[in-house]
């Protein structure tokens, strides 16, 4: 059960190309975004979808793989664990920010042939 505390599996659409980031130290670093759809019908019997936005990171070997392979728009299956950072804005307002440390992931969808 240990393996469950702070757990995240979500399955989305990949907002951006992972954009690559040596840091300081010399580690890899992936952001992007995802976004998950819900749908369900209003009072009036309507088809709505709701689109959540989630920040995604990779790091090491992780990170270089998937900003080789995931590209824009492709659907992606993610596990990982939720993390907060905090920052000030522009403004000196202190800001809680939260992403997905991702620990694996695997690529859905159609091959299609690359033209």
């Amino acid at each position: 059960m240990r393996n469950i505390k702070n757990s995240i599996t979500l399955i989305g659409h990949l907002g951006d190309d992972p954009k690559i980031i040596q840091t300081m130290n010399g580690n890899t670093l992936a952001n992007f975004s995802l976004a998950t759809n819900d749908y369900y019908r209003n009072q009036q019997g309507e088809k709505v979808t709701s689109t959540e936005w989630h920040r995604c990171v990779a790091w090491g070997k992780l990170a270089e793989v998937m900003s080789s392979i995931c590209k824009k728009g492709k659907e992606v299956a993610i596990r990982g664990k939720l993390t907060y950072n905090s920052y000030e804005d522009k403004d000196g307002i202190r800001r809680k920010m939260s992403q997905i440390v991702i620990d694996e992931f695997v690529l859905l969808g159609r091959k299609t042939s690359e033209t």
